[in-house]
């Protein structure tokens, strides 16, 4: 339940950001209908960890629960805000719309033609996470939604995908689904910066942050790592300092308007993204207080459709003094680099630019069918010699003797 719960609020994030990308009445209503069954989510799981506590010590470990299934439910009505922007026509600037386009990891929608490569084929046969760095959030087909999207769900002509994951992934994506060339929406140019540019370009950084955050939060949880509790921490902070300069600017714009009412939906995403911050805060909370954390956390989250993997660059191997943007990580095997750790810091998010030197370790997250390909790049391969589900690295021959 702890792993569909986490998976079922990023996927109202997901959607909730999608419906306002897409301007999506439709889309952003079914967030509410899986705002109601994550709230039987959370009412079951509370249910089981009082059931399940038979002393003291048993409540030590099964608070660390409660309060992982406290922040997930929290980040769910941060998705419901969101899209209540759309249902409720609050309203927000062309600008931000178009700058959404350039965020780390975009929405995107597509209608699958007939005799494309993804008709009449079931979705794990395409691997489109691997191949595309995108993965499927759901499918419209006619007036009925599919949430619950799993590999074995057969793509037919009609069916509109919602997907999301890296831009980069966009042509390839539309090319397998026969779709013609897309464009993205522009804002319109006038020659300066205002205020409202300012507080468009710190509200898709904010937006940024936040999921970056709740990745980490997530990976300190299953590493038990208290340096990316520390990260987590950090971008909270940087969360706050954000919202109050991007009031500052909204209010200013709010002046240039003679409307201001677009301008209201910028304070509702800021909210929203800053709450999210918070919630991550709280999950690694634990780990920097060094409480207890239940076995389940660890079992639950690293069980959920995306997988947190941490790998050392092996000397000489294919990452060996590469790029990220070289590597093209997001595409194929389709994983987001969350941090590297270098020298006993971290650097959360990095840009395309970052070059992997030996000994950096990766945190990464992405589809658990991409994960032995991405240990490969790195100069490993991943082996269970007890055959109980514990993986080991194990060098492989050219970069052991490289190394």
């Amino acid at each position: 339940m702890l792993a569909e719960a986490k998976d079922t609020s990023e996927l109202m994030v997901d959607l909730a950001y999608a419906s306002l990308y897409f301007g999506d009445p439709d889309m952003a209503e079914e967030v509410d209908s899986l705002e109601e069954t994550m709230n039987d989510l959370v009412q079951d799981m509370r249910g089981v960890c009082v059931m399940a506590v038979r002393s003291p010590k048993d409540s030590e470990g099964m608070s660390s629960v409660l309060q992982v299934i406290s922040a997930i439910e929290r980040i769910a009505n941060d998705a419901v805000d969101i899209a209540r922007i759309v249902t409720h026509q609050v309203g927000i600037p062309v600008e931000l719309v178009a700058d959404l386009s350039d965020a780390e990891e975009v929405s995107h929608r597509v209608l699958v033609s007939e005799g494309s490569h993804l008709a009449h084929r079931p979705l794990s046969a395409h691997e489109l996470p691997v191949q595309t760095g995108m993965r499927v959030m759901a499918i419209k087909r006619e007036r009925k939604w599919i949430t619950d999207v799993h590999g074995d769900i057969v793509i037919t002509p009609g069916d509109v995908m919602f997907l999301r994951g890296s831009p980069d992934g966009i042509t390839r994506l539309r090319e397998l689904a026969a779709a013609p060339l897309w464009h993205p929406p522009e804002a319109p140019e006038d020659g300066y910066t205002t205020d409202l540019d300012r507080a468009v370009d710190v509200l898709v950084e904010m937006k940024n942050l936040s999921e970056v955050a709740v990745g980490l939060a997530y990976s300190a949880l299953v590493l038990v790592d208290h340096g990316l509790a520390a990260e987590v921490r950090h971008l909270e902070d940087r969360l706050d300092e954000m919202k109050d300069k991007l009031e500052l600017w909204v209010l200013r714009a709010a002046s240039d308007k003679a409307d201001p009412s677009a301008l209201r939906g910028l304070l509702h995403l800021s909210q929203a993204a800053e709450d999210i911050g918070d919630q991550a805060q709280a999950m690694v909370w634990l780990v920097e207080q060094r409480e207890d954390l239940h076995p389940v956390l660890s079992l639950a989250l690293g069980d959920s459709d995306e997988v947190v993997v941490q790998l050392p660059v092996a000397p000489g191997s294919h990452a060996d003094g590469v790029s990220l943007s070289e590597l093209q990580l997001n595409i194929e095997p389709g994983f987001t680099v969350l941090a590297i750790r270098r020298g006993g810091q971290y650097l959360y998010r990095p840009r395309g630019a970052a070059r992997l030197l030996p000994e950096d370790e990766i945190i990464a997250s992405g589809p658990d069918e991409g994960r032995e390909h991405l240990a490969m790049i790195f100069g490993w391969q991943i082996v269970d010699p007890d055959g109980d589900g514990d993986i080991e690295l194990e060098a492989l021959e050219g970069v052991r003797s490289a190394g």
